[in-house]
């Protein structure tokens, strides 16, 4: 099993919105998914057509120890389930517990789970205790970041945090890969800034580019992810391709298919 946070510092570079459809697309290809939601904002929970006003125990109860994991999942499909959020992560009285405090909440609660491929996790645009314990949990980091100008503003903050981490609690901690959204072919900026990024990371950068696609704006509204809501546009193809080099699928072969995602249903 795979564990690997979408984290960046910066809000508004595209961490949740990889996060959806990275999930729907490694779904897509047969795998299960366990997609868990972070973030007060509850961008990832909205995105699969759940409201959190209406949610019983969510992700919050994981933090506080007042649920097991078994209990919060919500199946979104056959392959495809998430931990949604609520904003009373924003209030803080989720890091106080004595297992969040020490940066082990979230892995206490998710380590003994079983059955899934994969479990992606969407943090906070903020470095905090949140993020240090999904730090501690996962093995695997993706850093989205905006093809725009400064979007390797603070990145040296993230990448000292995650150095800390690694070589004081997680030692199998790594970066994955630094996965450019908002790209844009047609400028010369995003062209620019993707070498930089390069430069900066090296072999890390994904060969995927996510494209500015109004589609990925448009699916969360229907309680979809791009792979569902639009198969066809840019925004699925990426997302798709993101999957795809993941999964170590060469371009031209066919990959297994899952069969198509079933209509929503909650546990």
């Amino acid at each position: 099993m795979r564990t690997i946070a979408l984290m960046n510092q910066k809000g508004g570079v595209g961490k949740t919105t990889t996060a959806v459809n990275l999930a729907a697309a490694l779904a897509h290809y047969g795998n299960r998914v366990l997609l868990v939601d972070c973030d007060a904002q509850t961008n990832a929970t909205l995105s699969f057509g759940l409201n959190p006003s209406e949610l019983g125990a969510t992700v919050y109860d994981l933090f506080t120890g007042e649920a097991r994991a078994e209990e919060v999942i919500v199946r979104h499909s056959e392959r495809l389930h998430l931990i949604p959020a609520t904003p009373d992560l924003a209030g803080g009285e989720a890091e106080k517990s004595p297992a969040a405090a020490r940066g082990q909440a979230l892995k206490q609660a998710l380590s003994h789970l079983g059955g899934y491929d994969f479990v992606l996790v969407d943090c906070p645009p903020t470095l905090g205790l949140i993020n240090v314990n999904v730090l501690v949990y996962v093995d695997e980091i993706i850093i989205p970041m905006q093809t725009q100008f400064f979007a390797l503003q603070g990145i040296s903050l993230l990448l000292k945090t995650i150095d800390l981490v690694q070589k004081r609690v997680n030692p199998r901690l790594r970066i994955t890969g630094v996965l450019p959204c908002m790209f844009d072919g047609r400028t010369t900026l995003s062209k620019e800034v993707v070498e930089e990024i390069k430069r900066h990371f090296g072999d890390k950068v994904f060969a995927a580019r996510i494209r500015n696609n109004v589609r990925l704006a448009e699916a969360p509204s229907f309680g979809k992810s791009v792979i569902e809501y639009a198969p066809e546009s840019n925004g699925a193809h990426d997302y798709l391709g993101l999957a795809r080099e993941m999964l170590g699928i060469r371009e031209g072969e066919e990959p297994r298919r899952a069969p198509e995602v079933t209509k929503q249903e909650t546990a």
